[in-house]
């Protein structure tokens, strides 16, 4: 099915990562990464992506290599600054990707530690708010800027895509600080945008995909708990954890005008009808 996106300009924030890795590679050809990875790439979908990365390129260096720079740029940027936002935006819209028509806010950042809300340093809540929301905001804002200078043509398949969580959703104990930073991407930011984003394109979509446990290389190393693995499956119907793919498919058909085009303002949920949190161990219950 064609999905509309054939010289799309995708900006990917976050695209050195697990999801955001795979995300770059179903834009680019839509086909199983295990194929895109042993066989010579081809371009079923056609969008352009500018790949952002913070730290760490080298994960997009095969994308690069195998798409070209025609297709594929990746351009490093530190998403907390402003003026880091503003050149990523500058450069993304060079010759040949021309202005940035879906921009998949994917970028986020957590301690990795349990930390409860009482010993939350100030410092920490701060930090986790600026990598996850003022961030977010600085790229919405910088993309809707660039929207308006734009043509018809580009305004026709704008599209916004948050990506949430399910702590933003149930909440999180010992990630409070996390959990309401995606909250606020998921429901504040998402609700307004929505309204917004028609002012300047009467087409414009903002919706958010949501993913509960995922297989990243972060996750992995905290599934190795037994512990850990059977709380998070405990209340998970399809009694698994998802793949960076199952989460970057609802991303990339939600870009997409085509079979998304009446879609706006919803929150997908891509974690295997999840209920809730296992709160409570036999030892807690006293049992």
């Amino acid at each position: 099915m064609d999905l509309g996106l054939q010289n799309v300009h995708v900006l990917l924030t976050g695209a050195s990562g697990g999801i955001g890795l795979a995300t770059a590679r179903l834009f680019l050809s839509y086909r199983n990464v295990r194929m895109v990875l042993t066989n010579p790439p081809r371009a079923e979908l056609g969008a352009r992506v500018t790949a952002h990365y913070n730290t760490k390129s080298a994960p997009l260096d095969p994308l690069v290599q195998q798409f070209g720079p025609e297709r594929v740029r990746a351009l490093q940027a530190d998403l907390t600054v402003e003026t880091d936002v503003e050149r990523l935006f500058a450069a993304s819209c060079a010759s040949p990707f021309g202005p940035v028509q879906v921009a998949v806010i994917n970028h986020g950042w957590h301690v990795s530690r349990e930390v409860p809300l009482a010993q939350i340093s100030l410092e920490q809540w701060e930090s986790t708010f600026k990598a996850n929301v003022t961030s977010s905001f600085l790229v919405a804002r910088e993309y809707l800027r660039g929207l308006e200078q734009a043509t018809e043509e580009v305004k026709d398949k704008a599209a916004i895509v948050l990506i949430g969580s399910t702590a933003g959703k149930i909440g999180e104990a010992g990630h409070a600080d996390y959990a309401a930073s995606k909250s606020a991407l998921m429901y504040g930011l998402c609700l307004s945008l929505k309204n917004e984003i028609v002012k300047i394109a009467p087409k414009g979509r903002v919706n958010v995909v949501a993913p509960g446990w995922t297989r990243t290389p972060m996750a992995e190393e905290r599934l190795e708990n037994p512990d850990v693995r059977y709380r998070a499956l405990a209340t998970i119907p399809l009694k698994k954890v998802a793949r960076p793919e199952d989460v970057a498919h609802q991303i990339v058909v939600l870009s997409s005008q085509t079979v998304s085009g009446h879609v706006s303002g919803h929150v997908l949920m891509v974690e295997g009808g999840m209920e809730g949190r296992l709160l409570n161990r036999p030892e807690d219950l006293g049992l």
